[in-house]
């Protein structure tokens, strides 16, 4: 007998990740579809990685999940730039642009925390405000990099920050 529940079981966890697989590949399809910004493969490989979107059922819980993912992001490219200041490897004339860039990632990690704030009560309208405001970001930071002539030494993870943060807010637009 529980040889026949643990196979139920199993079969019905699989159709769970079956489900969040489809959820995921769906929703970004429509989401890229409708922000020429949103990089569809990015989009899957990134809520696929995540355990929070896998189990997720509905487009609520995607916002939520990706939201979160957008957040851990942000203070990770944080930690990433005020690394590269602790360490002194970079050129002179390019401390201003790390140090406001510190400033920014905490601004979007805040914006980010009062859109989870709003998609836990429904309030989609304001969590599209405070993405729309943690989405500036990233660019902010490398336009100060771009003022002073210089090569932003985090780019790459600036881009990635972008894309992670579009995903919430392109699913809020389909709410």
């Amino acid at each position: 007998m529980k040889f026949f529940v643990s196979v139920v079981m199993f079969f019905l966890l699989l159709n769970c990740f079956a489900a969040a697989q489809t959820l995921i590949r769906d929703s970004c399809k429509t989401a890229a579809a409708k922000d020429p910004n949103l990089n569809y493969d990015f989009c899957v490989q990134s809520l696929e990685q995540d355990p929070q979107s896998k189990t997720a059922t509905s487009l609520s819980g995607l916002v939520l999940a990706s939201t979160n993912n957008a957040a851990s992001k942000t203070i990770n490219v944080k930690g990433i730039v005020e690394t590269i200041l602790k360490s002194k490897k970079y050129a002179p004339s390019t401390e201003p642009a790390l140090r406001t860039c510190v400033k920014l990632y905490d601004d979007a990690y805040g914006s980010l925390k009062e859109a989870l704030m709003n998609v836990k009560s429904s309030d989609y309208k304001s969590a599209n405000i405070h993405l729309s405001a943690a989405l500036d970001e990233p660019g902010i930071c490398e336009d100060g990099f771009k003022e002073k002539h210089a090569k932003s030494p985090v780019t790459n993870e600036n881009n990635v920050l972008f894309q992670k943060i579009l995903i919430p807010l392109a699913f809020t637009n389909m709410l």
